[in-house]
């Protein structure tokens, strides 16, 4: 979801944000693309990794989440795919970014030599991807980009979450006949991630001329289950008949929102984010509308690939620090059986985006 965003210090306050921005992105990839050097590996969808063998790749969330296991089992297929020294998946007990700093360093000192990271603090980790690129390191921010202007990490792989956050607003905003009252429910207020989510949901709204409005905003429940049901079931109690539609952009109060509506019989539409069982299983039932997928596949596949690429020298980046976006699907009851494939069309897109535009090999 991200990533442009706030400083943060404390390690609890850590915590919540890194959960509120799971799976963001700070800019959108609209921009043009740049101009790579045409060679014989680039230009032509052709960049294929001579010898990985030597690579070492880690793949670091900034703490547990459920939207980050399949880059686990994504590793492992990357890792014998490429024929890659080895792929790791590691992450620390808990949401702090000295705490995945130190962790950084011990799998450095362990030889692993190429980092997908998804930073804990979007305001400190372009300091930590400096540190690593000084050490020769290739590095990938995956999921989440740094906040500001700057990324200095070689690449960005994650979700343009301001689009994405549109495109569940508008699938809510339809199922609810494209009128009455909607409530946003997401994660930390202080994370630019959710403002720009806020954004895309409020520029949703707008669009519709007044037919529609954003009775409420809840933010600050994406910490854990536990926090999203109780504040669901509060609004539920305190303004149900009140609701139309309900979209959430962030994972907790989004399994929170399909569980509230289901079982306490309430008519308001609901459109969640991500691929949770339990939100499938909803869509099928027909208690939650729809829910907007990301690419988790898709960030540690192309991830672990262009990093090979670039640790091993055959491939730099032709224009360092891109930010590009790896992808989010409006999933309905239409849908709900096949919309994996658009996953994997995206995936296949982006693997010849790198290979003709964004890396320039030799």
């Amino acid at each position: 979801m991200t990533l442009r965003r706030s400083a943060v210090s404390a390690a609890a306050t850590l915590a919540v944000l890194a959960l509120a921005s799971t799976a963001c992105t700070v800019k959108s990839s609209d921009g043009p693309a740049a101009a790579g050097s045409a060679t014989a590996k680039a230009g032509a969808g052709t960049a294929e990794l001579a010898d990985g063998s030597g690579t070492k790749v880690a793949l670091v969330p900034g703490g547990a989440h459920p939207y980050f296991q399949p880059w686990k089992q994504t590793g492992i297929d990357a890792g014998k795919k490429l024929g890659l020294g080895d792929v790791a998946f590691d992450e620390t007990a808990e949401w702090d970014q000295q705490k995945q700093n130190n962790l950084l360093s011990t799998l450095a000192a362990r030889g692993y030599n190429a980092f997908g990271v998804f930073g804990v603090s979007p305001t400190d980790i372009n300091t930590t991807f400096a540190d690593l690129k000084s050490q020769g390191f290739a590095v990938a921010s995956l999921a989440s980009c740094p906040a500001g202007d700057r990324n200095e990490a070689d690449f960005c792989l994650s979700t343009d979450v301001e689009l994405a956050a549109h495109k569940a607003a508008v699938a809510a905003i339809e199922a609810m006949g494209g009128k009455g009252a909607l409530v946003h429910v997401t994660g930390n207020n202080v994370d630019a991630n959710t403002q720009l989510r806020m954004k895309g949901v409020e520029k949703a709204v707008k669009e519709t001329g007044g037919k529609v409005t954003l009775l409420q905003t809840i933010t600050d429940i994406d910490k854990d289950l536990q926090t999203a049901q109780k504040a669901v079931s509060d609004l539920l109690a305190a303004k149900g008949s009140q609701i139309q539609g309900i979209v959430s952009t962030a994972y907790n109060p989004a399994v929170a929102a399909a569980e509230a509506v289901r079982e306490s019989g309430s008519k308001a539409k609901v459109v969640a984010i991500d691929d949770d069982a339990k939100i499938l299983s909803s869509i099928k039932d027909g208690s939650v509308s729809a829910t907007v997928v990301q690419n988790p596949v898709g960030q540690a596949d192309i991830g672990a690939w262009a990093l090979a690429l670039l640790q091993s020298k055959q491939c730099t980046m032709a224009e360092p620090g891109r930010i590009v976006d790896s992808g989010s699907f409006v999933v309905t009851k239409a849908n709900v059986g096949t919309y994996d494939e658009a996953r994997k069309a995206k995936t296949a897109e982006l693997r010849k985006q790198f290979a003709d535009t964004y890396l320039s090999c030799g």
